[in-house]
């Protein structure tokens, strides 16, 4: 065995908690870091099909995703995806494409149904073999463009909302998923194989779900654009859930044009029209410091952030925090252990008779009796603690919900933007990826999504750049349905920075 295979060995061993640096024997790879429009043109002028994408994805899966260096990103491939391309090849010579998306790979959380013959399971062991009826409607509306799903990604088991103690990218059906800046480090959650399969190129763009950071953060540890659109604009059903109050779709993309593109198709709207380098110019954006103010390095790296918003013409409010800031998570734990139990229920109540789990106390019963596969590093804590909450009518529900939103509106956004008469609040998404740790859980390394979130309003995030050689990500958030805006200042900023770097597959310490 080579010094570079009895690293790799040595660390898998040892849950990659290696401090050793081993850099990915990098090979060409001809759609490395190319956009839809760049994939549209190469299948435009014919240098390309629909199949030979798809089988230069596939090939790169083989590579990273399940060879040697194991990102384990993708759950599960679409069986159909050849036949797809084919079929969607033979309509472009004939009647042109649908939208750019037509016949480009993409993959899809493995929570988000699809009414085909891959599975719809949130990672769990207790889903293993349903298949749901019909696409989710943000499914739908991507196929309806010629979208080629390529296949389901992994994700954090049920959202992580299953303990309090999870692993990021840890499920019991798909096992670890890694972050392919640093292969011992966490890709985040809850959609992180969407997040990794996309920074490594193992496909064009994907989609996520968020309840609170679930887009976000992934996507500023892997390098990537998300957006958490405000609660609404897309349509929910179909998709597993936490909570309605707060759980959405939303796209995974290295651009922000292309994230915008899969929102817009989502949503029935043209997010992508309106991209100028001179958004930000005149705009007026608070900075929430809070969030990092008591990490030298981070506040540092926000620093330079606003000298490039600077750059761009942004006038700076510095500081501009939230009066509520900090206070809402006991409020919104409440909030989601109360729509958890009511909103789960009813999508497991779909399950047709003879099914293992029908509702979440089969769910918990289901973990128990498999528990050396579905528990062998966290347990079911949150399961536990949601399963004996009451209607959706309880006083304790009602109250929590209102300082919810009392504390993320009233008290938070909607108080700094006018305040500060600021247009967007920025900051740090969060930190740098934290170790993979099955032992302690995640580590937090603190982050801002939590106040859109529980408000429903609209968040995105862009890469910044480097940190100790790892990714973080600039935050634009703002009230309900300035979408567009942050879209906008987000593609402004990215113009000016150009910080996205590709991953490099190594171990850190």
């Amino acid at each position: 065995m080579n010094r570079r295979k009895f690293l790799g060995a040595t660390a898998a061993a040892l849950g990659l908690a290696s401090c050793a640096r081993v850099p990915y024997r990098r090979t060409a790879f001809e759609l490395e870091e190319l956009s839809f429009e760049g994939l549209a043109v190469g299948l435009r002028s014919g240098r390309w099909t629909s199949r030979q994408l798809l089988e230069l994805y596939v090939n790169r899966i083989q590579d990273l995703d399940s060879g040697e260096w194991k990102l384990n990103a993708i759950i599960e491939h679409n069986p159909d995806a050849a036949k797809l391309a084919d079929e969607l090849d033979t309509e472009r010579r004939q009647r042109g494409p649908r939208s750019v998306l037509h016949g480009v790979p993409i993959v899809l959380k493995d929570n988000i149904d699809t009414g085909d013959r891959m599975m719809t399971t949130a990672g769990s062991l207790a889903l293993d073999g349903w298949h749901a009826p019909v696409d989710a409607p943000v499914a739908a509306r991507l196929r309806a463009a010629g979208a080629l799903i390529l296949g389901k990604t992994n994700l954090s088991e049920w959202a992580n909302f299953r303990s309090t103690h999870s692993c990021s990218g840890w499920s019991g059906r798909g096992g670890q998923t890694r972050n392919p800046y640093a292969l011992n480090r966490s890709p985040s959650g809850s959609s992180s194989g969407t997040g990794t399969a996309v920074a490594a190129n193992l496909c064009a763009a994907g989609v996520g779900s968020e309840t609170d950071g679930s887009v976000v953060s992934p996507a500023s540890v892997s390098g990537l654009v998300g957006i958490k659109p405000t609660l609404g604009l897309l349509p929910g059903s179909g998709i597993i859930p936490i909570a309605h109050s707060q759980d959405t779709a939303g796209p995974m993309a290295r651009t922000v044009r292309d994230a915008a593109t899969l929102l817009g198709i989502m949503a029935g709207k043209d997010f992508t029209k309106d991209l100028q380098p001179e958004a930000l110019s005149g705009v007026r954006l608070g900075i929430a410091r809070k969030f990092f103010e008591r990490n030298a390095k981070m506040d540092g790296f926000l620093n330079k952030q606003i000298d490039a918003l600077k750059r761009c013409g942004a006038v700076i409010i510095d500081p501009a925090d939230l009066p509520s800031h900090g206070k809402s998570g006991m409020e919104e734990f409440e909030v989601l252990l109360y729509e958890y139990k009511t909103d789960l229920d009813a999508y497991l109540a779909r399950q047709p008779q003879g099914r293992p789990v029908r509702s979440m106390r089969d769910l918990i019963d289901f973990n128990e009796k498999n528990r050396v596969r579905e528990m062998p590093h966290f347990g079911q804590e949150i399961l536990l603690q949601s399963v004996d909450k009451g209607p959706l009518t309880d006083k304790k529900y009602l109250d929590a919900r209102a300082a919810c939103l009392r504390l993320s509106r009233d008290e938070g956004i909607d108080a700094v933007l006018t305040q500060h008469k600021v247009d967007a609040i920025v900051t740090l998404t969060n930190g740098p990826a934290w170790c993979i740790d099955w032992v302690n859980g995640d580590y937090d390394t603190g982050g801002c999504s939590t106040p859109p979130a529980v408000a429903g309003y609209p968040h995105v995030t862009v890469p910044a750049g480097l940190v100790d050689e790892l990714p973080v990500g600039l935050s634009f958030f703002s009230t309900a349905w300035r979408d567009q805006r942050l879209i906008n200042y987000a593609y402004a900023f990215e113009q000016e920075t150009k910080a996205r770097t590709q991953p490099q597959f190594r171990l850190f310490d």
